[in-house]
């Protein structure tokens, strides 16, 4: 079976309240297996996405702005 390992950076997470946020919207979409959150309170965070099968984007997105937040596109 192929893995999937998706890494986006996410904006304006603060604790972990937020880590459980993104992580529930996450887990939502299908072929999610595992999510993991390199936390950088108050700046730009690492969130991890092992799956089962190729996310889109837009999709990583829209469940990040479900829970609040804003996936940016580099860590300036």
């Amino acid at each position: 079976m192929t893995h999937f390992k998706t890494t986006v950076h996410v904006d304006g997470m603060t604790c972990g309240h937020c880590i459980a946020a993104v992580t529930e919207e996450l887990e939502s979409l299908d072929g999610v297996e595992e999510v993991s959150v390199d936390l950088n309170a108050g700046g730009i965070s690492e969130v991890t996405i092992d799956s089962d099968r190729k996310l889109k984007h837009e999709a990583i997105s829209e469940a990040v702005a479900e829970a609040g937040y804003l996936v940016v596109d580099n860590r300036a």
